[in-house]
C-alpha cells in the first residue's frame, strides 16, 4: 500500500495535474455561459472531476508513450518513467483508473456527455503521438483543452450550440501558440530524433512569428465573442488584460533568448485563463 501511494504521489507530480488550471477556467466559462450564471453544485463537481480525470489520463498516456523519447532528451530526461523512479506498467494503470472516472462522472452528467466520451478520449489521448506524424501537433494539443468549453456546455444543457465552439476555436489558438513556443526548447532535439514540430520544421525566428499569429487571431476571436454572447464593460476590460498579458509573454522570450520561457508558459498563461474566466463570471453574475 505505502509502495501505491508513494507511486501515486509520484505520478501526480510527473504529470503536473495542478495545471489542469489552464484548462479549468475555460470549462467553467463554458459552464456559465450555457447556465447563464453558475450550474447547480452536482453539475459543477461533475465538470471538474471530468477535467481533471481527462487530463490525468492524458498527461501519464503523454509521459508512458513518450517515455524513450523523454530518455534520450536532456531537458526531460529526469522524469520519472526514464529517471526509473515509476514502472511503465504502474503509469498505465494509472492511465486507465482516470479515463474511467472521466467515462462514469461524463454518464452521471448526461446522455450526450458519455456519448461523447470516448471521443474525447480519443482526442485527449491522440495528441500524445502528433509530434510523430505532423509538424502541427501543437493544434492538437489545442483541441484536447479547447473541447473543454464545449464539453461544459454539453454537461449543462444536454445539447451543443455553435457558438460554443468559438470559444473552442480560441483555446486551440491560445494554446497552439503558446506550445509553439515551448517547443522551442526541443528544436534541436527534435530534428534529431526525427519528431515533428513548428519550430523543428520552420527554426525559431518562423516559429515565433507563427505563435504571433495564432496569438493575435486568438485576441481577434476574444472580442467576437463578447458580441455573441452579449457580454458587458467587465468582459471587455478582461479580454483587454487579456491580450496585454499576451503581448508580454511574448516580450519576455525571443528567439534569441529562451531562458523566460517557463514564466511564459506556465505563470502568465495561468493567469491568462484565470483573469480570463473571472472577468466572463463577474460579468455575468453582476448583469442577471
Amino acid at each position: 500500500m505505502e509502495n501505491v501511494l508513494r507511486s501515486t504521489r509520484i505520478t501526480l507530480e510527473m504529470i503536473k495535474w495542478e495545471h489542469s488550471i489552464f484548462a479549468l477556467p475555460f470549462a467553467l466559462t463554458g459552464a456559465m455561459l450555457a447556465a447563464h450564471g453558475w450550474p447547480t453544485l452536482k453539475v459543477l463537481g461533475l465538470i471538474l472531476i471530468c477535467m481533471v480525470a481527462a487530463r490525468s489520463a492524458a498527461m501519464a498516456f503523454n509521459r508512458l508513450v513518450d517515455a524513450k523519447l523523454d530518455a534520450g532528451n536532456p531537458r526531460t530526461a529526469m522524469r520519472a518513467i526514464p529517471a526509473g523512479r515509476l514502472s511503465a506498467s504502474f503509469v498505465g494503470m494509472f492511465t486507465l483508473v482516470a479515463a474511467g472516472v472521466f467515462v462514469l462522472s461524463a454518464a452521471l452528467l448526461n446522455r450526450l456527455t458519455l456519448e461523447c466520451a470516448p471521443l474525447a478520449l480519443v482526442v485527449v489521448l491522440a495528441y500524445s503521438y502528433m509530434k510523430r506524424v505532423t509538424r502541427w501537433s501543437h493544434l492538437v494539443l489545442g483541441l484536447a483543452l479547447g473541447i473543454a468549453p464545449a464539453a461544459a456546455w454539453i454537461a449543462v444543457r444536454g445539447s451543443l450550440a455553435p457558438r460554443i465552439l468559438l470559444l473552442t476555436a480560441i483555446v486551440i489558438l491560445w494554446v497552439g501558440g503558446f506550445d509553439v513556443l515551448y517547443a522551442c526548447q526541443d528544436l534541436e532535439y527534435d530534428r534529431k530524433a526525427g519528431l515533428f514540430s513548428v519550430p523543428a520544421s520552420y527554426g525559431l525566428e518562423a516559429a515565433f512569428w507563427i505563435a504571433r499569429s495564432m496569438h493575435l487571431m486568438m485576441a481577434v476571436l476574444l472580442f467576437v465573442l463578447l458580441r455573441l454572447f452579449g457580454l458587458g464593460e467587465i468582459a471587455v476590460a478582461g479580454m483587454c488584460l487579456v491580450v496585454v498579458l499576451l503581448a508580454y509573454e511574448h516580450k519576455i522570450v525571443s528567439p534569441r533568448d529562451l531562458t523566460r520561457m517557463n514564466a511564459a508558459f506556465f505563470t502568465l498563461n495561468g493567469i491568462i485563463s484565470v483573469v480570463f474566466f473571472v472577468s466572463v463570471a463577474l460579468d455575468i453574475l453582476l448583469r442577471r
